[in-house]
């Protein structure tokens, strides 16, 4: 297949989930670590995620003048969730078992702060990302 045919959308690869261990805390009836599976997001969906992180903020001596700011703590916890296949984060019975509301806060709440970085750099990995989103912020700046 050569030329634009290998554009459309028929012919494209979707991206596949990945498996992986995030925590060794999880484990089956045999004992073993659970795996997680995380998926790539679609542009449109991070686009919503990003613009449910924007927020508006004054900007210091200029009275009635605004600047907006992506909350980058926010939106990785919207993306992780939004990435997350399995285990389900938005189980009602899940998250009643952590006593949270949110797929964001059930992650938070699961996961020790170690193990939620690393799904936060698997989450990134999944969906393309070579560079932490700090890093690619730093690139845009410059």
């Amino acid at each position: 297949m050569s030329g634009l045919s290998a554009f459309l959308k028929q012919n494209a690869l979707k991206p596949e989930s990945v498996k992986y261990v995030i925590s060794k805390r999880f484990v089956d009836e045999k004992g073993n670590p659970i795996e997680w599976e995380i998926r790539a997001i679609t542009a449109e969906e991070d686009e919503a995620i990003r613009k449910a992180c924007i927020k508006r903020v004054p900007i210091p001596g200029r009275k009635g003048q605004y600047t907006y700011e992506t909350d980058t703590n926010l939106y990785l916890a919207k993306l992780a969730a939004a990435s997350v296949i399995y285990p389900d984060l938005n189980d009602a019975q899940l998250q009643d078992s952590y006593g949270v509301m949110g797929a964001e806060n059930l992650l938070k709440a699961m996961l020790t702060p170690g193990e939620y970085a690393e799904l936060i750099q698997k989450v990134q990995e999944v969906n393309g990302y070579d560079l932490s989103f700090e890093e690619l912020v730093d690139e845009a700046k410059n």
